[in-house]
């Protein structure tokens, strides 16, 4: 078993933008998390757990629904969407017991999510590489590096009860401003935490990963950083590409 670890630091106004993907090289098959199993992704055996701290918390789209804009009465369906209930699809579907494979490119779908932690900054210009691994290296909640969480388990992070999620993305990225939204949690000044488990049938060495995000993150494989994208930025597909590295057998 291979671990990958994670960490975004979303900001202010880029959410609605943000997300993150790995691209993997080698051929595997992912085991899905059930409820109640650790996230068992297949592809080039790796495992992944991060991470995103945010910047400043600003009120989430869809808190009083105000549609129609100035000087316009809203249509009774403006106003219906507007109050609808929030959802994480058409973004997320839960994850099943199956094993779930990369996609035809390579990029890991399965995650699992944990409910983003209240990470409050004054502006995006925050992120510099020091801040990023300051808000990192902070410890939120036990074993946070080397964690294999089930769907539904939880953390305490101060005074907030958090729940981790198995998912799997509908696209090639990971849309955690939707994520968050849908699960009415706040979207703006937030850490996302994600890990996901990659099988490999053999160890293969060699390998690298490529991700991309907005805002700042790190990524981790095996316990080791192996990746990170500092300032506030947008979201580019393989924005950054990792030194060679080695899959575990399992």
């Amino acid at each position: 078993m291979n671990m990958l670890r994670k960490t975004l630091l979303p900001g202010i106004g880029v959410l609605a933008l943000f997300a993150f993907q790995v691209f993997s090289t080698a051929p595997a098959a992912a085991q899905a998390p059930a409820a109640g199993g650790a996230a068992q992704t297949p592809a080039p055996g790796r495992a992944g757990q991060g991470a995103a701290p945010g910047a400043a918390q600003a009120p989430a789209p869809g808190g009083p629904a105000q549609p129609g804009g100035r000087g316009r009465t809203p249509s009774a369906a403006e106003i219906a969407a507007a109050n609808a209930p929030r959802t994480i699809a058409p973004y997320f579907v839960k994850a099943t017991a199956p094993p779930k494979p990369v996609d035809p490119q390579g990029f890991i779908q399965r995650w699992l999510l944990l409910e983003p932690i209240n990470k409050p900054n004054r502006s995006n210009t925050v992120f510099t590489d020091s801040y990023v691994r300051n808000a990192f290296n902070t410890e939120y909640f036990p074993n946070q590096f080397t964690v294999v969480p089930r769907d539904g388990d939880k953390v305490k992070v101060g005074d907030q009860d958090l729940a981790w999620h198995a998912l799997d993305s509908t696209l090639f990225n990971v849309k955690l401003f939707r994520f968050a939204y849908g699960l009415n949690k706040p979207v703006y000044g937030v850490i996302f935490w994600a890990v996901t488990v990659v099988n490999s049938p053999r160890e293969i060495r060699n390998v690298r990963v490529a991700a991309g995000s907005n805002a700042a993150s790190i990524w981790w494989v095996n316990g080791k950083e192996a990746v990170d994208l500092f300032t506030d930025r947008r979201m580019v597909m393989d924005d950054v590409v990792s030194q060679r590295l080695t899959l575990n057998k399992g």
